[in-house]
């Protein structure tokens, strides 16, 4: 009798074992496919800027400074999407990719504010709709974001929850995961007002 308690608690603690890794195993591929949202829409993001540039050139020609800061920051962003999309789990990847897109948001807020001293620039067609698709992608990129970072909160809590963060552990796969925080430079600054 006392043999066949002892086996059934093993087989108990077994699959408790079983039930956390496979939940540990669920939220990554969550989070990870979470991530695969964000990508896409950063991809678009990233292949829109090329050519809003091109299009602004012929009105910005004396503005070159701005139009290579967004084609520079645009870069830095496309190199730091890919490899967050290689380790969507690495957190030194994550915190990268949210510096370089805070920078590009920077570089593109620049572009807009030069742009606004230019009413024929505004009033082009082909740079009206690049415009508003650049908008469109921005606002799925942050519902993306607040989906992915959901999903990274709940596969860290689980993952640090006791007795989880032993079995996860014993396993060496289960790290922590890194949200998705894109800096905005401007967000950050003090609120003037003056009378």
């Amino acid at each position: 009798m006392g043999m066949w308690l002892f086996l059934g608690f093993l087989l108990l603690v077994l699959i408790y074992l079983i039930a956390v890794y496979n939940k540990l195993i669920a939220l990554r591929n969550r989070f990870k496919n979470g991530f695969a949202q964000i990508d896409v829409q950063l991809q678009r993001r990233h292949d829109l800027i090329p050519s809003l540039v091109e299009s602004a050139k012929a009105y910005l020609g004396h503005e070159k400074e701005t139009l290579t800061q967004v084609i520079e920051a645009r870069n830095q962003a496309e190199s730091a999407r890919k490899s967050a999309r290689a380790n969507p789990d690495n957190a030194g990847a994550m915190a990268t990719l949210g510096r370089a897109e805070g920078l590009l948001s920077g570089s593109l807020a620049n572009l807009y504010a030069v742009s606004e001293q230019y009413p024929e620039l505004k009033a082009n067609e082909t740079i009206s709709q690049l415009m508003e698709e650049l908008s469109s992608t921005e606002n799925r990129v942050g519902f993306a974001r607040q989906a992915f970072n959901d999903l990274v909160m709940d596969y860290n809590t689980y993952r640090e929850q006791f007795p989880n963060n032993f079995i996860g552990g014993l396993f060496g796969d289960f790290k922590g995961a890194q949200q998705l925080d894109l800096e905005d430079p401007e967000a950050r600054k003090a609120v003037k007002v003056s009378f």
